[in-house]
């Protein structure tokens, strides 16, 4: 009988490998994008211009777009011989394609939108005059957004965090045609659910890793739920 079957509570070395790296790449993912995020909600938000639509639709394009495209899209611009990952590698030596960091890359990109949206609707339910009352005591407009709109709009911005880091984990489509399939570097969890189920005799690792990624995936959402709501009762008390 496989040992396995016999230690369900034990990860493997290549559960263990798969779980490190897509926290890892997940972490990476949410982090870097997150100022990013929070600068085009606000700008959605709060400001109107020309083009607004264009930016909003440019945004949330990875939403709605097969994962495989976006990871197409983003080896034609960040491989070696993009446009982008050809100066990244001539000038400081850095190359995104086929690495864990470009598997954070790719991440980053299809949880975007999803963090985008939080941040703004959280920005959007504000209460306008909160900010202008602490404007007119004479706090300068950065003041103003780091000690009121940002613990006001915290239960949504750790809401979409960890709903964007959930999608992360999930990411498969863009890293695998972005970084590709390599054990110990680019492999995530999914990746590795994916390579036991082409396997023959790894429908067994395949279930595991399965039941790995809808634990992570729960706890995430319940973690979520639960922040948000705390911090909404702590805001309105």
């Amino acid at each position: 009988m496989d040992s396995s079957l016999l230690t369900p509570l034990t990860l493997s070395a290549t559960e263990a490998e798969a779980v490190r790296l897509s926290l890892r790449v997940s972490l990476w993912a949410v982090s870097g994008s997150l100022p990013l995020a929070l600068l085009c909600a606000w700008v959605l938000a709060r400001r109107s211009f020309p083009g607004k639509v264009l930016l909003d639709g440019v945004i949330h394009l990875p939403l709605v777009l097969p994962p495989v495209v976006v990871g197409y899209l983003l080896l034609l611009l960040l491989g070696r011989k993009g446009p982008v990952g050809k100066i990244l590698l001539e000038t400081f030596g850095v190359t995104l394609a086929f690495t864990w960091q470009g598997a954070a890359v790719a991440a980053a990109v299809v949880s975007f939108p999803l963090l985008v949206r939080a941040l703004r609707v959280s920005l959007e339910t504000l209460d306008p005059g909160l900010e202008a009352a602490a404007r007119t005591l004479g706090a300068g407009p950065l003041r103003v957004f780091l000690t009121v709109t940002l613990p006001l709009m915290a239960p949504g911005l750790i809401g979409g965090t960890i709903l964007a880091f959930a999608r992360s984990l999930s990411e498969f489509g863009a890293t695998i045609t972005f970084v590709s399939n390599i054990p110990g570097q680019t492999r995530t969890l999914p990746v590795a659910l994916y390579t036991a189920a082409q396997t023959p005799g790894g429908d067994w690792a395949a279930l595991r890793l399965c039941v790995l990624s809808v634990c992570l995936a729960f706890v995430a959402l319940l973690a979520s739920e639960g922040l948000s709501r705390f911090l909404k009762r702590r805001i309105s008390g």
